[in-house]
């Protein structure tokens, strides 16, 4: 049974009437007694008894008054809490990563955020990178893309994805016919990254530096369309993941290598304020995030 037809039912008995019912139903008459006219014939019983003007409930008609109430009842009370989380589901969330590479795939899904919940206005704070912990501490940001999981007993976090770094050479390097490259690789090569510290470059930290390996020459290239194009004129290697390199053009001159046997891998973590996760425009945030990067 359609809404309609409870809502008629509930206005005619506070009103008294069809005719004053039309006007706050924004009816004529005449659709409003096709409606109750159907109504009965579908239920095959009267759902009211008219006389002159008089309007009264037969006891099948009472019961389905009361059940209309109810129903009418339950849907305001249902729109009210979905205002209630809307409501819940406005904010600014500033975002920083550990790694300017990490921001390569958050363009997307800040677009994805904002055509599903234009009320939630994401900030990528680039003068946090390298040092998102110590600015979410310090409250300057909401949420922080990390490789180590952070020891903090304030903040919380979750495992999003794992991915793998590659070598990007040029076609015509000696290495072009191996699966992978070992750490001696590196000792003569000239090795692009984003910025320094090297510290926060995950080559160096997770691979170089274990090995004892420091690369002939290393230079900061902030840009990865300049890297790209300088690697392609086989001035240079840069390590990154293959996903960070969708959005760009890639020379047919490139070429991806594993670094190591097994391969560089490493797991991301997006950390938050524990006490942050009871509002809902972040726990909206977190959910989603979570969502798109599993499926990298």
């Amino acid at each position: 049974m359609e809404i309609k037809y409870f809502r008629l039912i509930k206005t005619i008995v506070e009103e008294g009437s069809i005719a004053s019912s039309s006007e706050k139903l924004f009816l004529t008459q005449s659709a409003l007694s096709h409606q109750l006219r159907e109504l009965e014939s579908r239920l095959g019983f009267k759902v009211f008894l008219r006389t002159r003007n008089k309007w009264k409930l037969t006891d099948e008609g009472y019961e389905l008054y009361n059940l209309g109430n109810t129903i009418m009842d339950s849907i305001e009370k249902g729109f009210e809490n979905i205002k209630q989380l809307q409501a819940g589901s406005t904010g600014t969330i500033k975002v920083s990563t550990e790694c300017y590479s990490f921001y390569q795939g958050l363009p997307n899904f800040i677009q994805k955020m904002a055509l599903l919940y234009p009320k939630i206005h994401v900030d990528l704070i680039l003068e946090a990178t390298h040092q998102p912990i110590s600015k979410m501490l310090s409250n300057e940001i909401d949420i922080a893309i990390v490789t180590s999981k952070p020891q903090n007993e304030t903040l919380s976090s979750i495992e999003v994805y794992e991915d793998e770094i590659f070598v990007i050479m040029h076609k015509e390097s000696q290495y072009e016919s191996v699966d992978f490259v070992d750490a001696d690789f590196f000792s003569n090569t000239h090795l692009i990254i984003h910025s320094f510290p090297l510290e926060t470059v995950s080559v160096y930290e997770n691979y170089l530096k274990p090995n004892g390996i420091h690369p002939l020459k290393i230079s900061a290239i902030p840009l990865t369309e300049v890297a790209l194009e300088m690697i392609a004129a086989n001035m240079g290697i840069m390590c990154m993941p293959k996903w960070a390199l969708k959005s760009f053009i890639l020379s047919e001159d490139l070429i991806f290598k594993r670094i190591g046997e097994n391969g560089l891998k490493r797991t991301h973590h997006l950390v938050f304020r524990k006490s942050d996760v009871s509002q809902k425009y972040i726990h909206d945030f977190i959910s989603n995030f979570e969502d798109h990067f599993s499926k990298i």
